[in-house]
């Protein structure tokens, strides 16, 4: 029998090996030029970043998948998503299926962690890889034969012990390198983020929780494991994880740059108005629009008004929806039992009409009885 350690070894080797012959294959994304509209995308489209205190990995929001069942009735397939924040934009995405996205956030670390995610897409060709990926655990033999399972017999290959250093810094050598490919430019600060957030999902596995700066995360929090493994209100899976379709509905617009992350304050100057510019000469409108909890910081920063202006200038129709989520303070009178956030939809139009009309003149006007 082998020792602990040899097994570890052999494990990691395995695992670099993979992603070696992932990247070296004739064709394989590993080695396709990412096309040169990439940069030129984020740089036409971002404006001057911004500070906002937290890590932002992960969602804090455990009820966002409540607002699903809402977005396939609303029947908004195709056209454009734009969405703030970290990977639960990939399972609206997934759902929504739109031609395009935009994942827009004040804090230009939002955008190398989804560099970080688009080189993942990249490099893996289903789930189970991309996980293996992520997480920095060696893959399972024949991964084809994972594409049917279920998201938790995926989760159980995390459990198991992270690679160990050596095939650890091989593997973020590899990913850098395809970071690198995509031409956006890149300082050694910008390059050390990305390594540190590789390496934190790679350390806490999915017991990795959200965090804001200067404090640990909150009892009520979900971990990673626990926001893959969520529902919406009848049981039904939708995390963009959950079914390997959803999973290649994603790659496809990551690997052809049609998710493209932007820096930006909805707020702000230019950024939303860009994007807006873009959708209309592609002849997108709007499908869904994640806003998350900002709305909250824009009343508060008196900026609301000039982010409703900003959305009145996105291509948009009747169907086309805000995705909020709502925390304690501001929460809508049906919160479900256990969770300490509520996810909620609503139509642009109706916002739109409303602010007009003095109907939302604070935060808690968009929330309550919601």
């Amino acid at each position: 029998m082998r020792s602990p350690n040899l097994r570890v070894a052999h494990h990691s080797l395995a695992f670099v090996l993979a992603v070696g012959l992932i990247a070296a294959a004739p064709g394989g994304a590993g080695t396709a030029q990412a096309p040169a509209g990439l940069a030129a995308n984020i740089a036409r489209l971002s404006e001057p970043g911004g500070y906002f205190n937290t890590d932002n990995l992960i969602s804090n929001e455990r009820s966002y998948l409540h607002v699903v069942p809402s977005l396939r009735k609303a029947g908004i397939e195709g056209g454009a998503y734009i969405g703030v924040g970290p990977d639960q934009n990939f399972s609206y995405i997934a759902q929504a299926r739109p031609s395009i996205a935009f994942i827009i956030d004040i804090r230009r670390d939002n955008l190398l962690l989804h560099l970080l995610f688009k080189a993942l897409f990249r490099l893996a060709h289903s789930r189970v890889e991309y996980l293996s990926l992520l997480f920095g655990r060696p893959p399972p033999a024949e991964t084809d034969v994972w594409r049917s399972a279920d998201i938790d017999r995926l989760l159980d290959t995390i459990e198991s012990p992270a690679i160990a250093s050596q095939a650890t810094s091989a593997l973020r050598a590899r990913v850098d390198a395809v970071i690198k490919g995509f031409g956006v430019p890149l300082s050694a600060e910008d390059l050390t983020t990305i390594d540190r957030y590789h390496r934190t999902f790679i350390a806490r596995g999915l017991t990795l929780k959200f965090e804001t700066t200067g404090r640990g995360p909150l009892s009520y929090y979900p971990t990673y494991g626990e926001l893959l493994r969520e529902t919406d209100r009848q049981g039904h899976r939708w995390n963009f994880l959950a079914s390997e379709d959803d999973f290649q509905f994603v790659r496809s617009l990551q690997v052809r740059d049609l998710i493209i992350p932007v820096v930006g304050d909805l707020s702000g100057p230019s950024a939303l108005r860009a994007i807006g510019k873009m959708m209309s000469e592609r002849g997108d409108k709007l499908s869904a629009f994640y806003a998350s909890n900002v709305e909250f910081y824009l009343f508060r920063e008196g900026t609301f008004s000039r982010f409703v202006e900003n959305l009145s200038h996105l291509p948009h129709s009747n169907h086309s929806l805000i995705i909020r989520a709502v925390f304690a303070g501001a929460l809508p009178s049906q919160l479900a039992p256990g969770y300490a956030s509520a996810s909620i939809v609503q139509s642009v139009d109706e916002l739109l009409q409303g602010f007009a009309e003095g109907r939302f003149r604070d935060y808690r006007d968009l929330t309550i009885g919601r």
